[in-house]
C-alpha cells in the first residue's frame, strides 16, 4: 500500500460523514473534512484531534469544479496526497413529481452526482500516482425507488452506475470503487424528513424499524464501519460493488 494515509470525506460536518471521518481517523488516516460551511466542520475536526488524530476543515461546494479542485489541492498541500475518497455530501428536496420543481431536481443532481464526479476526478490523480486508492460512494436504499423522491432516488441509483464504471476504469491502478446504500439511519436528515411529513421523530423511527428485519434503526457508525472495510487493504479484491447496509436486504 502507498505510504499516504490521507482520506477526504465530503458532507463530514455531521451525521454519517462525521462518523466516517472519525472512524477513518481511528484507522490511522489524516482526514480532510469537507462541507459547504468550513465553520460547521469544527466539531468533527475537534473530535478527531481530541482522539489524537489529524484533520483539516475545508469549506467547499462539491458541485463547483473550481471549489472542488481548490479543496483537494489544499488537503494535498496540508495533509498529503489523498488516496481515500468518501463521497457522502447530500441534500434532500423531496416532493411528489407533480409538485417537484426544476430547482428541486437540479440541486439534488448537482450535489450527489456532479459532486461525486468532480471529487472523484480531482482525487483520482493522487491515487493513480500512488498506485493505490479507495473510492466509496454513498448511495441509498432509495435507489430502488421511493415515493416523493424522484430526484433523490435517481441520483442515488446513478451513483451505483458511476461506482461500477470507476471500478472498471481505475482498477488497473490499484484503485477500488464501491458504494454503500444505507437504509434508515437516525440522523439530522431523517429528523428533517419526519418534520416534513408531520410526524414526531420517535413515531417516524418506530414506523421505519417495524419494517427492518434486525428490528432497530441504523446508526451513522454502522455506515462508518462499512466504509472502514472498503478503505482498508483487506478489501482489495472487492470493487464495483453496492452493499446495502440496511438491517435487511432492502429495508
Amino acid at each position: 500500500m502507498t505510504e499516504s494515509r490521507v482520506a477526504i470525506v465530503t458532507g463530514a460536518a455531521r451525521g454519517i460523514g462525521a462518523a466516517t471521518a472519525k472512524r477513518l481517523a481511528e484507522d490511522g488516516f489524516a482526514v480532510g473534512v469537507i462541507d459547504l460551511d468550513e465553520k460547521q466542520c469544527a466539531e468533527t475536526v475537534s473530535a478527531i484531534e481530541a482522539g489524537g488524530g489529524k484533520a483539516l476543515a475545508v469549506g467547499a461546494d462539491v458541485a463547483d469544479a473550481e471549489q472542488v479542485q481548490g479543496a483537494v489541492d489544499r488537503v494535498a498541500a496540508e495533509l498529503g496526497s489523498p488516496t481515500v475518497l468518501v463521497n457522502n455530501a447530500g441534500v434532500l428536496r423531496d416532493n411528489m413529481l407533480f409538485k417537484m420543481s426544476e430547482d428541486d431536481w437540479d440541486t439534488v443532481m448537482n450535489v450527489h452526482l456532479r459532486g461525486s464526479f468532480l471529487m472523484a476526478r480531482a482525487v483520482q490523480k493522487h491515487m493513480v500516482e500512488a498506485k493505490w486508492g479507495r473510492i466509496v460512494n454513498l448511495s441509498s436504499t432509495s435507489a430502488l425507488g421511493n415515493r416523493g423522491q424522484a430526484n433523490y432516488s435517481t441520483a442515488k441509483a446513478g451513483l451505483q452506475g458511476l461506482t461500477k464504471t470507476l471500478a472498471i476504469e481505475l482498477g488497473k491502478f490499484g484503485i477500488t470503487a464501491n458504494a454503500i446504500a444505507p437504509g434508515f439511519i437516525a440522523t439530522d436528515m431523517t429528523k428533517a424528513t419526519a418534520e416534513r411529513v408531520g410526524m414526531s421523530f420517535e413515531d417516524f423511527t418506530n414506523a421505519a424499524v417495524s419494517q427492518i428485519p434486525v428490528a432497530r434503526a441504523g446508526k451513522p457508525e454502522d455506515i462508518a464501519n462499512t466504509v472502514s472495510f472498503f478503505a482498508d487493504e483487506r478489501s482489495g479484491f472487492v470493487s464495483g460493488q453496492v452493499i446495502y447496509v440496511a438491517g435487511g436486504p432492502k429495508a
